[in-house]
């Protein structure tokens, strides 16, 4: 489905009522087809009405026109609960992942005229107004600098950030009136972690800021390449960067087993190095975020937005964890899970054992010390499927942190790049030497 330029809502109201005809239009749409399947002698149940081909197609592309918290949410929809929505739905979903319509050219003439005045074409040799890529937040095109470094361009939906809040509450209730939402999904955690995360994302100075500071600590670090910032052509709404060539990461899935498991290795060693020696991580597991450079054999490093830093006594606390789990010490798996803030001062026994089991199952790989096979264990389903039952139980645990939150769902991610990659790679080898783990647990 290839995008079209449409003038992106500015204004809340203007989008509001967009909201609003939408859901119209999608009522309209079931009392219609519901006439039709009764004067047939069906009996249709509502779900079946609400999910028909006009009412998926007709919600995916104004979601894709809203852009913003209406995209964020379909992404977090189809990546954190894509094995228990409606199929059709979450493969419509999907492309919302990295495809939103395009800015038309004079509206995107007036973002860059506002962010960087009105001759901001002298900064630019070229610049390419049709965009390489769009996704919630922004558009990347393209350009040559004045100087003639090859960039990456991101520019930021007008608007966007204002409308961050009402958006998410209102494709929320949007979805949900609409039926489109599993009752067993915590739709309401969601939409807060989608409101954080969007505020973060629409922070380019925050995002240059960490970019920056991950150039400069993985400088040494041949098996990464990260995006230098060019500060004096960015804006609030404008990131410059240097333009990364490669291809995107899940199309090495045909390359040869030792180049998945590199790409895979490096990352999840990436991953640990970020929770115990950065003490910052880039949480958002979207596959966009990574493409792998052919002809250098690296890893690009493309979205930063995401980032968090974490305090030493939450890194140390997964340390504890990680390395109790490998101990079989319970006592300690408890400690650890409670400095980082897991259990509330009510939680029942039973209550307190599922979340430990769940998290020894996070930890499966570094239990054994070889190749860990994530596509055939299934762990990343398998661990999706336990997380699924417990949220099912009506207050059955505090939630934890929003810190642990994040942190996880980069593992989740990691996991599930690591299974469609069908990636093996030794876990507790990269895990092991920021642990604490007794003479047993290492033989």
């Amino acid at each position: 489905m290839s995008a079209k330029e449409s003038n992106l809502p500015t204004h809340r109201m203007a989008r509001f009522s967009k909201f609003a005809s939408l859901a119209t239009r999608v009522a309209g749409n079931v009392i219609t087809e519901g006439t039709k399947q009764l004067a047939k002698g069906n009996r249709p149940s509502a779900k079946e009405l609400m999910l028909t081909p006009k009412n998926i197609a007709r919600l995916t592309d104004q979601l894709a026109h809203l852009r913003g918290a209406a995209m964020k949410l379909g992404q977090m929809l189809s990546m954190d609960a894509g094995d228990i929505l409606e199929p059709e739905l979450a493969n419509i979903l999907s492309r919302l992942r990295s495809d939103a319509d395009p800015l038309p050219a004079k509206q995107l003439n007036q973002v860059l005229e506002n962010a960087l005045g009105d001759s901001w074409k002298a900064n630019f040799i070229t610049f390419n107004f049709k965009p390489i890529a769009s996704a919630s937040i922004g558009q990347v095109h393209q350009a040559y600098s004045d100087a003639g470094d090859k960039l990456a361009v991101k520019v930021q939906y007008p608007g966007i950030r204002k409308s961050i809040d009402s958006d998410v509450n209102n494709v929320g209730t949007l979805l949900n009136i609409v039926g489109l939402i599993p009752k067993t999904v915590d739709y309401k955690g969601l939409l807060e972690e989608a409101k954080k995360q969007l505020h973060d994302e629409a922070d380019y100075a925050r995002e240059a800021d960490y970019a920056t500071r991950y150039y400069h600590a993985l400088k040494e670090h041949t098996h990464f390449v990260v995006p230098k910032i060019h500060p004096q052509i960015s804006a609030e709404s404008i990131l410059a960067m240097d333009f990364i060539e490669g291809v995107s990461i899940e199309q090495i899935e045909g390359h040869d087993q030792s180049t998945r498991d590199f790409v895979m290795r490096s990352l999840l060693e990436l991953m640990f190095r970020e929770l115990f020696d950065f003490k910052m991580v880039q949480t958002d597991p979207n596959f966009a975020n990574y493409l792998y450079v052919e002809h250098t054999h690296q890893i690009g490093l493309l979205d930063f937005g995401a980032t968090r830093e974490y305090s030493d006594r939450f890194s140390d606390g997964y340390r504890l964890a990680f390395t109790s789990v490998i101990n079989h010490d319970e006592q300690g798996l408890n400690l650890g899970l409670e400095q980082i803030g897991f259990f509330s001062e009510t939680i029942l026994p039973a209550q307190r054992q599922a979340i430990l089991n769940l998290v020894k199952m996070a930890c499966e790989p570094m239990l054994v010390d070889e190749d860990y096979d994530f596509k055939a264990s299934g762990l990343a389903q398998r661990l999706r499927e336990a997380g699924t039952i417990l949220s099912m139980e009506q207050e059955y645990w505090h939630t934890p942190p929003a810190d642990a939150l994040f942190l996880h769902r980069k593992i989740g991610g990691m996991y599930l790049l690591a299974a469609r990659l069908g990636a093996k790679v030794n876990i507790k080898e990269l895990v092991t030497p920021y642990l604490h783990l007794s003479k047993k647990a290492t033989t």
